[in-house]
């Protein structure tokens, strides 16, 4: 069980570190122009501009998500050391840039830059400052301060796509883009004083001192034999929600749910994703993101039983209710699990390395996953491969966690 004095020494941490969770939280939020969920929002405009097909769309936006991936496995690893405040400031005049070219785009040509832009810089580059700065800034409150910033995400979800709906009434849809450009460039000068901060974390004791001397590069992690392990689990909680996202219609049409329960389903996503969030940093501060990470993969296989098996109006919003749990949890593991096993010296080239294997595996997901269905293998059966998929992830993670790598102390340590 959970320390009972687990939700006052939130709210205290809240209080004495609120400048620098918001900066890690108003990161997270402003990653929601380069999000699929709000550029999809577009989709018609974006087409009428272009004059594509879906598929064919849907092959730029692929595209420009490959590229973006790419390149986000270098320009992450640049904030180990560069200046942070340069980094961050870089990173949101690209974000406004993006919006102000998506604003004006005219062309195909012109749609894949900016549609490039945005997906680096949003999806990629502002997830990746948020998350790494909160695990480097902190070490006994760690996973709090992780999953605080990373409640940014389901707020944003829950709050941007309304106001875009609603504004697309007054304003015409080149306008709301470049509105978003102009807001990223007011939050600026904000965000960057609330990364001058100061972190108020418990002082590390003996044990924490000594492993946060051992670093290993971003080549020793790749050359890890657990880190391969870890893989399929790091990479499956974003992997399976775009998949039963992306094709939630064809999936769920054999149960007779309507688009009503669908759309109720979103909001029960959105709601266990912050539950996970909350109480996934109590759970990693009190147990070690390694004895947190493998539980917080079942509520994900839980989810897709629930959708396969189950046929009621209930399981309709209770699969994306323990769904979002298990990626909140997850999330906070994760980024916590890096630092734990790898050290902070150069967690920013690491994460980066990782976070740019999510954004191609949310790539090749959907393509993959309609291929088959072209092929005539029905969709519940896909599912159910999908769920086989996640129990191999789990037993790969266990075995990856009994083993704890040690590395060389390193000549850069994160100051």
């Amino acid at each position: 069980m959970i320390d009972k004095a687990v939700l006052p020494s939130y709210f205290c941490f809240l209080f004495l570190n609120r400048r620098l969770l918001v900066f890690g939280l108003l990161t997270a939020m402003l990653s929601v122009f380069g999000q699929t969920y709000f550029i999809g929002l577009f989709n018609p405009y974006l087409r009428e501009v272009s004059g594509l097909a879906q598929g064919e769309l849907g092959l730029v936006y692929g595209g420009a998500t490959i590229l973006s991936a790419t390149l986000l496995t270098w320009l992450g690893g640049l904030y180990d050391r560069v200046n942070p405040r340069l980094f961050v400031s870089l990173t949101m005049l690209l974000l406004a840039l993006g919006c102000m070219l998506l604003g004006f785009a005219r062309s195909t040509l012109a749609l894949l830059l900016a549609l490039f832009i945005l997906r680096l810089s949003g999806q990629g580059l502002m997830v990746h400052i948020s998350l790494t700065t909160m695990a480097r800034r902190y070490h006994q409150a760690r996973g709090k301060a992780v999953s605080i910033a990373a409640l940014g995400m389901p707020l944003a979800e829950a709050a941007f796509p309304a106001i875009a709906i609603a504004a697309l009434v007054l304003l015409e849809w080149r306008q709301i883009w470049l509105a978003g450009a102009a807001f990223v460039m007011l939050l600026l000068p904000l965000i960057i004083w609330l990364l001058d901060s100061k972190s108020r974390d418990e002082p590390l004791d003996h044990n924490e001192q000594t492993k946060s001397t051992f670093s290993a590069t971003r080549g020793q992690v790749l050359r890890d034999w657990r880190f391969v392990m870890l893989l399929p689990a790091a990479l499956s909680s974003a992997f399976v929600a775009t998949i039963v996202f992306f094709y939630q219609i064809p999936i769920v049409q054999a149960k007779g749910w309507g688009s009503e329960l669908v759309a109720s389903g979103l909001a029960f996503y959105a709601l266990g994703h912050v539950v996970g969030l909350f109480i996934s940093g109590g759970l990693v501060d009190q147990f070690t993101a390694g004895r947190v990470f493998v539980p917080a993969l079942f509520p994900m296989l839980l989810s897709i039983l629930v959708l396969v098996f189950f046929h009621g109006h209930w399981a309709a919003m209770l699969w994306p209710a323990i769904l979002g749990l298990g990626q909140g949890i997850h999330t906070t593991a994760m980024t916590s699990l890096l630092a734990e096993r790898y050290g902070l010296a150069h967690l920013g080239a690491i994460r980066a390395m990782l976070q740019a294997m999510v954004v191609l595996s949310t790539a090749v997901g959907p393509p993959l996953f309609g291929s088959l269905l072209d092929l005539g293998i029905h969709a519940e059966s896909l599912v159910m491969g999908i769920a086989a998929g996640i129990g191999a992830a789990i037993l790969m993670a266990m075995i990856a966690l009994a083993a704890k790598p040690k590395y060389r102390e390193s000549s850069c340590s994160y100051r």
